[in-house]
């Protein structure tokens, strides 16, 4: 009897273990949603800044140059009302700064420079005055701000609640552009160096 029961239990060690190794998987779900309305957005003068030729003499040794404050008109054309919100992605991450945007390499080594965007007197559909609003975490959480850093999600929303964005069918807003050279000191400036600043700047529905 003793040895039946010590088979029965290593019969039912060997089921359970067999069990074990079936449930061995993992889920793959796959999920979205599909809206109604499409955004577009554009901007003034095809999104082009030139600062035509900088003489090297003109940039301080020993501090950034600031070469250029624009200001582009930037629109959001809707379908219908819908929350949305504006993501930037630096195409020359590698030689901006922390909070900014990258103009290239001189040399393929040393960062050039940096810009920085910021929203301005955005205006929704009818005239309404909205202000603007960034997020960190890819709309989850708001809070008010006009710097767009790279990687933000940036958005509008009313004047009495700065909290989520608001439902926008047109919107129309000056973008604000810094363009800073670094230190002339510590860049090789003995040949022609291109000023390449490159961003996308997508429209993220919520």
């Amino acid at each position: 009897m003793k040895t039946r029961l010590t088979a029965l239990a290593s019969s039912v060690l060997l089921l359970a273990s067999a069990t074990t190794l079936a449930a061995s998987n993992v889920d793959l779900t796959v999920k979205g949603l599909i809206v109604p309305s499409a955004c577009t957005p554009s901007f003034s003068g095809g999104g082009v800044i030139d600062h035509g030729k900088i003489s090297a003499k003109d940039l301080n040794p020993d501090s950034y140059t600031i070469i250029g404050n624009h200001t582009l008109s930037m629109a959001v054309s809707c379908d219908a009302a819908i929350q949305f919100a504006l993501h930037s992605v630096d195409n020359r991450a590698a030689s901006g700064a922390t909070s900014s945007y990258g103009l290239g390499f001189v040399n393929d080594s040393q960062k050039l420079g940096w810009y920085s965007l910021s929203l301005r007197n955005p205006v929704a559909e009818g005239g309404t005055v909205v202000q603007p609003i960034g997020s960190y975490d890819q709309g989850n959480t708001w809070f008010r701000e006009n710097i767009w850093e790279p990687g933000m999600y940036m958005s509008v929303a009313s004047m009495d609640d700065d909290t989520q964005p608001v439902a926008v069918k047109d919107l129309r807003l000056d973008l604000g552009v810094q363009t800073v050279i670094n230190r002339a000191d510590g860049l090789d400036l003995s040949n022609e160096v291109t000023i390449d600043g490159s961003a996308t700047l997508e429209v993220k529905y919520l």
